[in-house]
């Protein structure tokens, strides 16, 4: 018998016998009473506390939540705002909300994005979650401690996707699972999947690609290595953020179809084959209704359809009405305030939301903070394997880096090449990630300058000397206000190109044995790219590509220009010019020695673009109606102490998707507009074969199986992304020419070495949206598997039939659209 469970019993039933045989004595006994009835207390009360109060973890959860107060509940699903060092929180919130935000998360996770509201009582902890997508983004230094805290700047969205390789990528994401891990945090704010709708998008450089089936498959894979390491994943920003100007006042107009099929299907693949902790909703309006208030996207789409488990969080401040939130399936509000609490608490009682609405909430918070670190009781080390993650990024940069010219084998640079004359900015202010939440405090960055140093090559000191003074002055002249979202949002804005005369050429042309010249972009959350001086290359960069190609050609010397990007530019104007291009996009704190592992011929590049590069800014199908116009007159403005203010409260504004399911090659191949580069193309230092394509069946009937063999006919080892597409019949709804619905990457082939690659399709590869029976179909028809080296590229095609028109999957009537949309058709061009 428990001795402690059975002693408070036996003291009460004493109380009572000596109450009811001896009250003549308990005047004179006063004192014994008394003591006896404390004791009787002090063991009671914790074991009627253990029995009545449940613990999350030990009870059930319904449990916890039917024990939770209606203030704990309206408080949990609101976190606890958020800590900017430097930022008069309490009065830039105001003026925001009109309500104070007070950050904890300076107590557990200094710079993390937000927490969670504990209850102790309950035994529920703070959860902390932390940006972002290219890595934990938290504070290197913390006050009275004389440690860094630093974390691994890993390689931009679009970088990985362009490696087109599954298994790298989930090892980029184990690595950065496990610094969210050892530094203390229990979700990652990303990976970001948003469609790369416009090249001038501003966070293009945290997105995957254009496609929804890369997107959902790279995304796929990095969800499970981060979740690999027993912490969650936030993917976001769900969904159709395809803009930054006016984000949180952004209302897209996209038809049901376009949507399915282009900006949710990479969301629904990584949902239902990685199983992310939590969805983040996003800032903008999808056919009149806020993505967080919006119960068709949320409920119907996310959770009915998909069958999606875990949490949906806001984006910081998105959304206008917490109690729209709540019903619609938003389950926790981020960062939180207090006045969000207080208006759930008074619906509540006022009767305009149901309360169980409000616990299905908190349930589904509770339900990930069962399976997080904290909550575990993991005891972080704030030491991680950086040195070990520092090579995994740059083994994924140089792998994700593409080669899109190389004529009479520039590339790799000759064994007898010592001298480089580095030129551009970027070369020594080299961008290795965009600004915002993809920004990450890293213990070192790897310059381009550096890279070629590091590798053994010597840089032309009297040019290097020029550039460094150059951006030496530029620095310290350039104003403060130069951006101040950049300079609120972190990161560093680039310096416009010095101007490189021929002289100054011909001052390095006798001294080098050949010119590389780095052209430098960066962007950010909160603005869009411009089409001059940012799309397209600036008077002074394309005079020194031009300068420094006439000076060094003229010497039988050769040129190459590096792509230090984090979005597509204009290159048709220039790319005669040099003799080879290296898109190198933004590769992390690595970048300097992934560019010169390319260059030198240590590795030989492998990645494919994951997005078109168009001739000219105007042959984007979305280049009318991006980022979209403003509907209502500016608001007069307020004082505001920072612009974080004016970025959360922009005016209304709208957007069209006329351009419907014609996003990226789908528009360029169906309507025959020739891009400068297509999706899906890069080079390689050697050349690969494809041979043999076979199918299981010319007759489709649950799945088909394809193999091709690929064999490396070349004189060095490489490896070769290899992409499958489908053309199908059209009959109701029209249909792109063609669309990518596989890919695989060999492995390192040496040279006369083959391997056989494998795919699967399935009926749902086979079927487009139709809005009007709201149901993925197959045509019944002839259709052609098309493997390539790229879109344009085809190197082998087979035919199969479907029999018969199939009906793959119903799905909700959801998100229709609240004005008429004139898209964009085959049959209005041809």
């Amino acid at each position: 018998m428990n001795l402690l469970k059975w002693l408070p019993s036996f003291f009460l039933m004493t109380i009572l016998e000596y109450w009811n045989y001896n009250k003549y004595k308990m005047e004179r006994n006063r004192n014994v009473y008394f003591g006896i009835a404390l004791l009787a207390i002090v063991l009671l009360v914790p074991q009627c506390k253990s029995i009545k109060v449940p613990q999350l973890g030990i009870n059930h959860v319904k449990d916890v939540v039917a024990a939770m107060t209606l203030e704990e509940k309206a408080y949990f699903v609101t976190g606890t705002g958020m800590s900017m060092p430097g930022f008069a929180t309490s009065v830039d919130s105001a003026l925001i909300l009109g309500t104070p935000v007070v950050g904890l998360t300076q107590k557990l996770v200094p710079g993390a994005a937000g927490t969670t509201y504990e209850i102790p009582r309950l035994g529920i902890p703070s959860m902390v979650v932390a940006d972002g997508p290219a890595g934990l983004r938290i504070t290197p230094k913390r006050e009275k401690d004389s440690a860094t805290y630093y974390c691994t700047a890993f390689p931009v969205a679009t970088l990985l996707a362009s490696t087109w390789d599954t298994t790298l990528i989930y090892r980029v994401g184990q690595a950065m699972g496990n610094e969210v891990l050892e530094y203390g945090a229990d979700v990652i704010l990303g990976p970001g999947m948003n469609i790369q709708r416009n090249p001038l998008c501003g966070r293009n450089f945290e997105y995957y690609s254009e496609d929804p089936l890369l997107t959902g498959k790279i995304a796929a894979s990095m969800i499970k290595g981060i979740e690999s390491q027993r912490v969650g994943t936030s993917v976001k920003h769900f969904a159709a953020n395809n803009a930054e100007t006016n984000r949180n006042s952004l209302n897209t107009i996209v038809s049901k179809r376009a949507l399915r099929e282009i900006y949710l299907e990479g969301f629904r693949i990584a949902v239902e084959e990685a199983h992310p902790w939590t969805v983040m909703s996003s800032y903008n309006l999808i056919n009149g209704v806020y993505a967080s208030e919006n119960p068709d996207l949320l409920t119907k789409v996310l959770r009915n359809d998909w069958g999606f488990k875990g949490l949906v969080m806001t984006d910081w401040f998105g959304g206008k009405d917490p109690i729209a939130q709540m019903k619609a399936g938003n389950d926790l509000l981020m960062p939180g305030t207090p006045q969000q609490a207080k208006v759930i608490i008074s619906a509540v009682k006022e009767g305009k939301l149901d309360e169980t609405v409000l616990d299905r909430n908190v349930e589904r918070i509770l339900n990930i903070i069962l399976e997080t670190p904290r909550f575990k009781g993991f005891k972080y080390s704030n030491k991680p394997d950086l040195k070990s993650h520092a090579f995994v990024t740059r083994q994924a940069a140089s792998e994700g880096m593409v080669l899109l010219k190389n004529d009479n084998n520039t590339l790799p640079l000759a064994k007898k090449t010592k001298t480089i004359a580095v030129f551009g900015t970027a070369t020594f202010e080299t961008v290795i990630g965009g600004t915002g939440s993809g920004d990450v405090n890293e213990a070192y960055t790897i310059s381009i300058a550096d890279g070629f140093i590091n590798a053994g090559y010597i840089l032309d000191e009297s040019l290097k000397n020029i550039y460094l003074t150059y951006i030496k002055k530029k620095r310290e002249n350039l104003p403060k206000s130069a951006n101040p979202i950049i300079a609120l949002l972190g990161g560093l804005e680039p310096l416009p190109e010095m101007m490189v005369d021929v002289d100054m050429a011909n001052t390095q042309v006798n001294t080098a044995d050949v010119a590389i010249v780095t052209i430098g972009r960066n962007s950010g959350e909160g603005f869009d790219r411009g089409v001059e001086n940012d799309f397209n290359l600036t008077d002074s960069e394309k005079t020194l590509i031009s300068n420094v190609t006439r000076v060094f050609h003229a010497k039988g010397k050769k040129v190459v220009v590096v792509l230090n990007i984090g979005g597509v530019i204009e290159t048709a104007s220039w790319k005669d010019l040099p003799d080879a291009i290296l898109l190198v996009w933004q590769a992390g704190q690595e970048t300097g020695n992934s560019v010169a592992d390319v260059i030198s011929g240590k590795v030989n590049p492998s990645g494919k673009l994951a997005a078109s590069f168009p001739i000219k800014y105007q042959d984007v199908p979305s280049a009318k109606n991006f980022p979209g116009v403003v509907i209502e007159p500016t608001k007069p403005k307020i004082p505001r102490t920072n612009i974080l203010a004016d970025l959360m409260n922009p005016p209304a504004s709208k957007i069209i998707y006329d351009e419907g399911i014609y996003v990226g090659y789908r528009y360029y191949t169906t309507f025959n507009v020739k891009p400068s580069y297509e999706f899906g193309y890069g080079l390689s230092y050697t050349i690969f074969q494809y041979n043999n394509l076979r199918l299981s069946s010319n007759k489709f009937t649950d799945k088909l199986n394809i193999n091709v063999d690929i064999k490396n006919i070349g004189t060095t080892s490489g490896k070769e992304v290899v992409e499958l597409y489908i053309s199908a019949p059209i009959k109701k709804l029209d249909k792109p020419l063609e669309e990518l619905k596989g890919f695989a990457k060999t492995k390192l082939l040496l040279p006369g070495e083959s391997q056989t690659l494998t795919f699967i399709i399935t009926s749902r590869n086979l079927s487009s949206f139709d809005p009007s029976s709201s149901a993925w179909v197959a045509d019944g028809g002839k259709y052609a598997i098309e493997i390539g080296a790229s879109s344009s590229n085809i190197k082998q095609i087979s035919l199969f039939e479907l029999e018969n028109d199939l009906v793959v999957k119903r799905e909700s009537v959801a998100l229709i659209p609240n004005e008429k949309i004139h898209e964009l058709k085959p049959q209005n061009l041809f």
